[in-house]
Order: C-alpha cells, then sequence, then structure tokens
C-alpha cells in the first residue's frame, strides 16, 4: 500500500506556466531567507547602537539564526512526509515573514534573539524545499533549468546582501533589514497557495518521531555552532570550545545510533550507501567551505584592511554575481550534455584557480585587482552547484528526494560554518606572527618590506638606530594591516587546496 506522504512518479506533471510561477515564487521566499543572514551582519553595529546591545552579545544575533537554521535543514525530510511539499512550504515562510516583523518590532536583546531563532528554523526549511521541488514538481527535461535558477537564488544571496544591507542600514532605520522581507514572503505565500501542487501529508508521521535522536541532533548541532564560533578566538582546547566539542561527539553519536537502528529514522542516513550521493554531499560540503569562506574573507579585508563601508564592499562584492549570472544560462546547457562528473570537476578545478588567485594580495588591492579572482571564482561557483545537486538527487526515487535534499543542503551548510571557522584561526593566529616578522624587517631598515607595507622610507631607523615613538605609533596600523592581508592571503590559499582536493573524491563516482 502506497503511504499518502510519499511522492510517486506522478507528482511530477509537465512544467507549465502555473508550475514555473509556483517555482519562482518558493525560490523567492528561500533568496529572502538566505539573504537575511548577510544583510543583517554587516549592519550589526546600527543594530546594536539601537536597541542598545553590548558589543560581546551582539554576535548572538546571528549565531541564533544559524543555529536554527542548521537544526530545520536535516528535519525538513520528515517535516516534508508530514506536511506535504506545499504545506511545510506554506507555514515555514509564513512563519519566517512573522518572525521577520518580530524582529523589527524587537525592544532590546532578548525578544531579538527569540524572534531569530524562530526566523532561523523555519528559513532553514526553505533552503532544502526549494531543491526537492526541482525533483518533485519538473519532468526531468526542465530540471537543468529548474536547478540553475535555484542555484543562482542560493548563491547570490550571500553576494548581494553586503550591498543591500548596506543600502538600506544608509538610507533607512535598521528595521527595514528585517521588515523588507514581509512583501516578498506575502506574494510567495499567496502565489504558492493557489499554484502549489496539492498533496496529502501524513500526520502519522508525526507520532512516530524519535525525539530523542531529535535532541541529540539539536544539542550536536547547536554545540558545533558555538564551537566553532568560540573556537578561533577563546582556542580550541580551552572552555567552551573543548567542552562543546565534546558533547558534539556524544550527541552526533547518540543520533547516529538511534538513526541506523529505527525503522522509521528522522533524518534517512542510509541515503549516504548510494555512492553517488555520498560523492555529491562530500562535494558539497567542501562547497561550503570554499563558498562561505570566500564571501567571509572579500568582506574581513574590504573593512579592515581597505575600511570600506557595507555598501562599498557590497558593491566590490557584486563582481561575483554578475559573472554567475552570466554563466548560469551556458551551464544549464552544457549539464544537458556533459556528465555531470565532469562538469563538478571543471568547476572544482575552476573555483579553485579563483581562489589561489587572490592569494597574492597587498595592502592597497581593491576592485580592479579583485576583479578577475570574482569573475573566475562565479564561474566556478555555478559549476560546483548545479552539477553536483543532480549528481545527489538525480537519481534518487522521488520518495527519497526530500531527505536527500535536506542531507545535501545540511552538508553545504556545514561546511560553511567550518569553514568560516577555519578562516578565522587562519586570520587570529597567523597575523600576530605576520606583525612580529614585519616589525623585525621594519627594525632592520628593509626597503622591500616597507614598500609593502607602505611605511614612508624615510620614517626606517638608521643603521643601529631606534624609531622614536612617533615614527612606531605612525606605522602600527600599517603593518596591522599588512600582517592581516598576509594572513588573508595564506587562507585564501588553503581554502583554493581543500576545493581541489574535492577531484579526488569525484573519483568515485559513477556514471
Amino acid at each position: 500500500m502506497t503511504d499518502p506522504s510519499t511522492p510517486t512518479e506522478s507528482a511530477a506533471p509537465p512544467a507549465g506556466l502555473a508550475v514555473w510561477i509556483c517555482f519562482l515564487a518558493m525560490c523567492l521566499g528561500m533568496f529572502m531567507a538566505i539573504l537575511d543572514i548577510q544583510i543583517v551582519v554587516t549592519s550589526l553595529p546600527a543594530i546594536a547602537q539601537a536597541l542598545d546591545i553590548p558589543d560581546n552579545r551582539m554576535s548572538w544575533v546571528q549565531t541564533a539564526y544559524l543555529i536554527a537554521e542548521v537544526i530545520a535543514i536535516p528535519l525538513t525530510g520528515l517535516l516534508t512526509r508530514a506536511l506535504s511539499l506545499r504545506g511545510l512550504f506554506l507555514i515555514a515562510l509564513s512563519t519566517f515573514t512573522l518572525a521577520s516583523s518580530a524582529c523589527a518590532l524587537a525592544t532590546g536583546f532578548e525578544s531579538l534573539v527569540a524572534a531569530r531563532i524562530v526566523q532561523g528554523f523555519a528559513g532553514g526549511c526553505l533552503i532544502p524545499l526549494v531543491f526537492s521541488s526541482v525533483f518533485l514538481m519538473f519532468p526531468k527535461s526542465s530540471q537543468g533549468a529548474a536547478t540553475t535558477i535555484a542555484g543562482a537564488m542560493a548563491v547570490l544571496a550571500p553576494t548581494l546582501g553586503p550591498t543591500i544591507g548596506g543600502y538600506i542600514t544608509e538610507t533607512y532605520s535598521w528595521m527595514w533589514l528585517f521588515l523588507v522581507n514581509v512583501g516578498p514572503g506575502v506574494l510567495a505565500v499567496v502565489v504558492v497557495a493557489f499554484l502549489a501542487p496539492r498533496e496529502r501529508g501524513c500526520w502519522g508521521v508525526v507520532w512516530r518521531i524519535d525525539w530523542i535522536a531529535v535532541g541529540c541532533l539539536a544539542i550536536g548541532l547547536t554545540a558545533l555552532e558555538i564551537t566553532l564560533k568560540e573556537g578561533p578566538q577563546q582556542g580550541w582546547l580551552t572552555a567552551p570550545a573543548l567542552p562543546l566539542a565534546v558533547i558534539f561527539l556524544l550527541a552526533s553519536l547518540g543520533f547516529l545510533v538511534r538513526s541506523l537502528r529505527s525503522g522509521d529514522p528522522v533524518v534517512n542516513l542510509q541515503l549516504f550507501g548510494e555512492r553517488n550521493f555520498a560523492v555529491a554531499s562530500v562535494i558539497s560540503f567542501l562547497f561550503g567551505i570554499g563558498l562561505f569562506s570566500a564571501v567571509y574573507l572579500m568582506a574581513m579585508f574590504l573593512g579592515l584592511v581597505r575600511h570600506h563601508d557595507p555598501l562599498a564592499i557590497g558593491l566590490v562584492m557584486m563582481v561575483t554575481g554578475i559573472s554567475q549570472l552570466i554563466t548560469a544560462p551556458a551551464v544549464v546547457q552544457l549539464e544537458l550534455r556533459v556528465d555531470a562528473r565532469l562538469l563538478t570537476a571543471a568547476g572544482l578545478a575552476i573555483f579553485s584557480a579563483g581562489l589561489a588567485m587572490s592569494g597574492w594580495q597587498t595592502p592597497t588591492t581593491d576592485y580592479e585587482e579583485m576583479f578577475w579572482p570574482q569573475v573566475v571564482r562565479g564561474i566556478g561557483i555555478m559549476l560546483c552547484l548545479i552539477p553536483p545537486t543532480r549528481l545527489a538527487l538525480g537519481k534518487l526515487d522521488m520518495a527519497r528526494v526530500p531527505d536527500g535534499s535536506a542531507l545535501f543542503n545540511l552538508m553545504r551548510n556545514l561546511g560553511g560554518a567550518i569553514g568560516i571557522a577555519m578562516t578565522d584561526t587562519i586570520l587570529w593566529q597567523r597575523t600576530p606572527h605576520h606583525a612580529d616578522a614585519f616589525g623585525r624587517k621594519l627594525m632592520a631598515g628593509d626597503v622591500e618590506t616597507a614598500k609593502f607595507v607602505g611605511v614612508p622610507l624615510d620614517l626606517l631607523p638608521p643603521s643601529g638606530g631606534a624609531p622614536s615613538s612617533q615614527d612606531i605609533a605612525m606605522a602600527q596600523p600599517l603593518v596591522e594591516a599588512a600582517a592581516l592581508t598576509m594572513a588573508t592571503n595564506e587562507a585564501w590559499l588553503v581554502l583554493a587546496g581543500v576545493m581541489a582536493a574535492g577531484l579526488l573524491v569525484l573519483f568515485a563516482a559513477r556514471n
């Protein structure tokens, strides 16, 4: 007997106009959920000032969202079985829209963080839902174009976020960072409510939920997110990072045991037994490291070294997004004609090259020097997103697509969290080392070092002499910027190596 919650092949009708309009509305909702993270992060100081939030607590406005999001993503498959694709999307987007309004109306730290938790959980459901809809709503002939649209929206949001956030903060008030979600959210809810295919959910799934497994999943992912947040600055072998890492490992072990023993697991981990899905998930994880870390590194460099405001940072970073948009149609055509493994290999190689091209920056590097590396990365990003999605989900039967989409997208988000933590660790540990090295060379009168750092040659101390305190004060910020530049370059090259390593994983994929 067929479970009413299980989609069948007939659930993917011909892609008529109504289906495409519905899908675009769903992509709009996902875009707003992903964009919300980026437009807020560049404007945290403005929010802190408006709500009188201490600096040492402000990062929790982002962390609360990210923790809720990463918990929601793996649960999306189960919730889809219970509520149907249409039902879950309408509930999630409606909740996200209402929570966005609550964020705008927040009067202090507690109310803002509470609203962000709800917003993050609802937004986390939207991402895998959209990628599931590609394979549940479209026939195979239309899946390439649909995947491209969903992928472009997913990767454009982090690129455009700083620009939009900077513009809103400078032109309007901080509340519009959240209110900007309301109009598109309402529009998307109305469109999906009328046009989305109607399917019955299976509420019986809810009564069979393994709440112990859910608890282990929530505790483990929360501990991991906080560990990755605190580890780079506080130290990985000190509190709170080390105890939280132990909690993560124990909770993950508990979740793994419960899931593998259950006949109806919260998350279908047996999908990793499918070779192509496992390979694509590893690629998704590595891609997340490169994608999120690249955005983070550019924002850090342009803000701390070049001293650009959020709007200027966003305008520089738009090159990547424009490159992605231009590349997308060509990738769709290639995806129909070329083996997904070859396209993924090309994407990894191109993305790795684009990351490596940024590994030779100087403290004066800006838009012109960043242009071509961004173009190359934009091309690589589209090739790293679209073909691996088909590799992961294209051969799954439709009943397993929701769980597969949830796990596939979770791997990318986990990669992003780990990548940013890895990048932060490089910046925090290597910057002081480079600053000391630059200081010693300047004291020795090294002309090449002075030129790189930007210290006027007449400030170099004479042989055997010592610089004045005034000269030291003038040179110190230049030395710090140059040291951060060198650490940033090292991070770029490490990321390039990580992406190149993904090429080795592809050998395990099947045609």
